[in-house]
């Protein structure tokens, strides 16, 4: 297009943001209005996207990290063609595609967005996948905000990208000066965000953002900058065209006050299409597979559940060619390492940025690759949000927290998992899973691999006592019945670490004449309420025994299992309810009362309590 007709883009897209906002009686557009000639150039002259085909692999990818500009990205998808007039000004409406933020839900939409900080990170991971996994030519373009620019995910994601030379990534930065309650940090000083940028080795370029001819001289710049990401760091004006709104506070997040005249201010409805550029003829990458050989534990030894996950995703990374490793400067902890090892092309090494590496992961499933994601269970709360937003993005990944709970032993609490397990429960749609020995850990690891939605595996620092074979089944929403009798009168139920404590209490319970049911319950969702409730009805007592804090983890799952009005058992609930310090771990779980000696003497109570 010429830049005659790309400012009447410009301006339609303007119109359509007010008429949107207008029609739903709420939204963004005046956040919306300052980044339009910067997305209206972009459609126009330099996006190569089939939006008949959103799964084409050359297809370039375009991430609205500010996703309350929502309208302004409804409208993009109208002047493509993608989208009706009368589907757009269904925004924000019950049964609509086009939600208040982003989402899925339109197949052009490859992430949901919204939660500010976070696009640019994502947009990063796509890039990396484009340069070393599907090895395409596409580019990655990412529209920010500047208000976003004050969250710490987006400096994890500027360093990333320049350490990797991502020069496939453009940020276009939409600095309209004002966020949601006044100015921003560095309202209109380009300069200061681009020496911050600069110093992590991108390429940057300022300009007006509402000089056509400046826009597509910056991003054909971007196209041929080598070996650095480009940030076009653009001045623009909130509510731009406008009179009753440029540049005003107060306007965020409101419809305009008088939507006829605004449109009339602006030109008119107008109804331009525009023939967006087509990819080039590519490829998608072909992902081979082999027979797995997980490996192989003996009964009897002892092995840590870290050291099985290692072991077996590099085993799931020999046999299939879609599975990729990331890790947060861990890997020789939780035993990522193995995979980097066997699978170098395939491994991602994140640093201490875990929001950076979930974002990557998000980004890398968005073409059809599997990646697991590890660091220590204490580290993923700091990632909670990334976590959030990629179950609202339909995201497929797997997570894997390893040194959980008081078992860890003399680091102390600082690097304890305690909360992980409520964390990634609370996900919709997730998969928690804690393994207690090496051969259940090797077979979840690899059932994870075509598991939908977030997967969470929990694995522990120290060694545990082998106790499945090798060939035994362990399908996820299921448990173990590890020990029964038909003279049981009380049933422990432990994971991971606890299930061997459990067994032991069981073992001296026997001896005072006092039969205990003991479940694995690897499973704690889907939780296997089948086995809970029969375990109820032969014994009526349950304990639950967790290296993790009460709330969220493994006795609210057990407890949910009888929210639906049924009878409810005497229930007993072990878990880690006083702040540890640093001890051994046979200290730890002494201390916190989840060990054997407190499952007997609980045991010992609520079965006289019972009768």
């Amino acid at each position: 297009m010429n830049h005659e007709d790309l400012h009447e883009l410009g301006q339609q897209l303007r119109v359509d943001a007010v008429r949107a906002a207008d029609a739903a009686g709420s939204g963004h557009p005046t956040s919306s209005m300052s980044a339009a000639d910067l997305m209206a150039v972009l459609l126009a002259n330099h996006l190569q996207y089939s939006f008949d085909r959103p799964e084409h692999p050359g297809n370039d990818h375009l991430i609205f990290s500010k996703g309350h500009a929502s309208p302004l990205l409804y409208s993009l998808f109208k002047a493509a063609g993608a989208v009706p007039d009368d589907e757009l000004l269904s925004f924000r409406r019950l049964g609509s595609r086009l939600e208040g933020h982003p989402t899925p839900q339109l197949p052009w939409v490859e992430v949901a967005t919204g939660s500010l900080g976070q696009g640019l990170p994502v947009g990063v991971g796509l890039a990396l996948t484009g340069k070393r996994l599907d090895r395409l030519p596409y580019r990655v373009w990412v529209l920010c905000g500047d208000s976003e620019l004050a969250e710490g995910s987006i400096w994890e994601a500027f360093e990333h990208a320049g350490h990797e030379r991502l020069d496939n990534l453009t940020a276009v930065i939409d600095v309209n000066r004002l966020g949601q309650r006044g100015p921003t940090r560095h309202e209109w000083d380009l300069d200061a965000y681009a020496r911050r940028i600069e110093a992590f080795g991108w390429h940057t370029v300022e300009i007006d953002g509402h000089d056509i001819a400046a826009i597509d001289q910056a991003y054909a710049e971007a196209r041929v900058t080598a070996l650095r990401p480009t940030a076009v760091i653009a001045r623009t004006v909130k509510g731009r065209g406008v009179a009753a709104v440029e540049g005003r506070e107060g306007f965020h997040g409101k419809p305009v006050p008088d939507a006829a005249a605004a449109i009339a201010e602006l030109g008119g409805i107008r109804h331009l299409q525009v023939d967006v550029q087509a990819p080039p003829a590519v490829q998608d990458p072909q992902h081979p597979t082999a027979p797995l050989q997980l490996p192989h534990y003996t009964i009897g030894e002892s092995a840590a559940t870290r050291t099985a996950y290692g072991q077996a995703l590099a085993a799931l990374g020999i046999a299939r060619a879609d599975v990729v490793a990331l890790d947060a400067e861990v890997g020789d902890s939780t035993r990522a390492e193995y995979f980097a090892k066997e699978n170098p092309d395939r491994y991602f090494e994140c640093y201490i940025a875990e929001q950076q590496m979930v974002a990557a992961a998000v980004g890398m499933q968005t073409r059809g690759w599997v990646p697991y994601v590890a660091t220590f269970a204490a580290f993923l709360t700091r990632a909670h949000d990334f976590l959030r937003m990629a179950s609202v993005s339909r995201a497929r990944m797997a997570i894997a927290g390893s040194h959980a709970g008081v078992a860890i032993g003399e680091d102390g609490p600082s690097q304890m998992g305690l909360e992980d397990l409520a964390m990634f429960r609370s996900l919709h749609d997730s998969t928690v899973l804690y393994p207690c020995d090496a051969n259940q850990t090797a077979h979840l690891v690899a059932a994870l691999a075509d598991r939908p939605g977030i997967s969470y595996l929990r694995t522990t620092r120290g060694t545990t006592p082998v106790i499945y074979g090798a060939d035994e089944d362990f399908p996820i929403g299921g448990s173990s019945l590890l020990r029964s009798s038909d003279e049981d009168r009380v049933t422990l139920i432990g994971a991971g670490v606890t299930v061997h404590e459990a067994l032991t209490a069981a073992g001296r319970l026997a001896e005072e004449g006092i039969h205990a049911r003991v479940i694995d319950l690897y499973s704690l969702k889907p939780v296997d309420t089948t086995a809970l409730r029969a375990a109820a009805e032969a014994t009526g007592c349950l304990i639950t025994v967790e290296d993790h804090r009460p709330e969220g983890g493994l006795g609210d799952a057990v407890a949910e299992a009888f929210a639906d009005g049924r009878r409810v058992p005497r229930l007993a609930r072990l878990a880690v309810r006083s702040q540890p310090a640093s001890a051994t771990p046979e200290e730890q779980l002494h201390a916190a009362g989840i060990n054997a000696d407190a499952i007997v003497a609980t045991a010992r109570r609520i079965v006289d309590m019972a009768g």
